[in-house]
């Protein structure tokens, strides 16, 4: 049967990346705008407009380059701190005496920030601490004194890099917790579905195979000893698997990656089916079916399932029932639901019988027939006693659900 494979990518950096994207193009817009409006006092306008004419550039060419980490290198980012510093620095060279002192913003004021937010995103919290030093050092250069709101700045500067930095560490972490979360969700759903599979036919066949040795006795029964024997192995294998450990990214900033394999049945998977036409193969001499006379249609995949239920019911009425035993399949179509009953006329199960089997590892009500239900969103009822029989209802919602099978 073909497999198809769904990747599921979580990230909360990528719109940080956007963020420092879009704040880079304010900010170097904000810096031209600054310099429009206080362009009276620089002694040098010439060398500050170059200086404008480098930023502007060098945003927009760069604006690809801060869409995620992979694309913002270590060059990249050492290249454009050094723009930033470089505006810090030239800022009393083209500026007339006075206007530092006054409180006067360096040439590219804000935009600063840009360089030290990408080393955070792109690092964490130490690629922060490390890009704000160079800046609080600039400043201080720059304005000559440790100002009061230089110092203000810087603080504020270096506090909220680090602090992003931090953030986004724990997210990639929180987000590496969740893949590997949903990885172990998917895999035990696959691996109910398969327990499901297994009991319906293979362990069926082994455990036929025990009884019927023991009965021939001879080399019959050493081979129902052994068939007995993988039973219990096998048992044992499904229900406990192996979880693969959850696949990262290589990209971190696209995030965790989880694959889910999902079963594809073909195109026609998911259209409509008649549970009628999936139920009439059960009917026989000592099972009777009843149905309504227009067509009891669900999606393919939950038709199929809620028919697979079915037939583990009447397993279960074969096995523990006897041979002799009668059950009756009663159909109902529902406004919203549909709800297929199956009742014999057996001993009953005895108390605690249920728990027991599943600790035992035996699937037949846990996995074939309730975890078929639950994967469908709907319920699997059984009552029992001793004496008069048993009888499982099964409730299925004719819509489902995205993502159920």
């Amino acid at each position: 049967m073909a497999r198809r494979e769904r990747v599921m990518r979580m990230s909360v950096e990528l719109p940080l990346w956007r963020a420092l994207a879009g704040y880079r193009l304010l900010t170097m817009l904000y810096a031209l705008g600054l310099f429009a409006a206080v362009h009276e006092n620089f002694d040098r306008p010439g060398i500050a407009l170059a200086y404008f004419a480098v930023l502007f550039v060098w945003t927009l060419a760069t604006l690809p380059r801060v869409q995620n980490a992979a694309a913002c290198t270590k060059r990249f980012l050492a290249v454009d701190l050094t723009v930033a510093l470089t505006g810090i620095v030239l800022t009393p060279l083209v500026v007339k005496d006075g206007f530092i002192d006054h409180g006067g913003p360096t040439l590219p004021s804000i935009w600063t920030a840009g360089p030290v937010l990408a080393f955070a995103i792109k690092g964490g919290w130490r690629w922060a601490a490390f890009a704000s030093t160079p800046v609080a050092v600039a400043n201080l250069i720059e304005r000559g004194h440790p100002a009061r709101d230089t110092v203000h700045n810087v603080v504020l500067v270096w506090v909220a890099s680090i602090a992003i930095g931090y953030v986004v560490e724990v997210a990639r972490a929180s987000e590496r917790t969740l893949a590997r979360a949903l990885e172990i969700e998917a895999t035990t759903r696959e691996r109910e579905r398969l327990a499901r599979d297994i009991h319906d036919g293979v362990l069926q066949v082994l455990a036929m195979v025990q009884r019927r040795g023991a009965v021939l006795g001879g080399e019959a029964a050493e081979l129902g000893r052994l068939a007995g024997e993988q039973e219990v192995a096998l048992r044992t294998l499904v229900s406990g698997g192996l979880v693969p450990v959850s696949r990262v990214s290589e990209d971190e900033a696209e995030g965790a990656v989880v694959r889910v394999v999902d079963e594809d049945t073909g195109d026609d998977a998911d259209a409509p089916a008649d549970l009628r036409a999936l139920l009439a193969p059960f009917a026989a001499a000592r099972v009777n079916l009843a149905e309504p006379g227009a067509p009891v249609l669900l999606p393919g995949p939950a038709a199929r399932e809620l028919a697979a239920a079915v037939g583990a019911a009447l397993d279960n009425v074969r096995r523990h029932a006897g041979p002799d035993a009668r059950a009756w399949i009663l159909v109902e179509d529902e406004p919203g639901e549909v709800i297929v009953t199956v009742r014999d006329d057996g001993p009953g199960i005895p108390e605690g019988r249920l728990a027991q089997a599943e600790g035992e590892g035996r699937l037949g009500v846990a996995q074939s027939i309730r975890g078929r239900l639950r994967d469908l969103g709907g319920s699997a009822e059984l009552i029992s006693t001793p004496g008069q029989g048993t009888e499982v209802e099964l409730t299925v919602p004719k819509e489902q659900k995205a993502g159920r099978r």
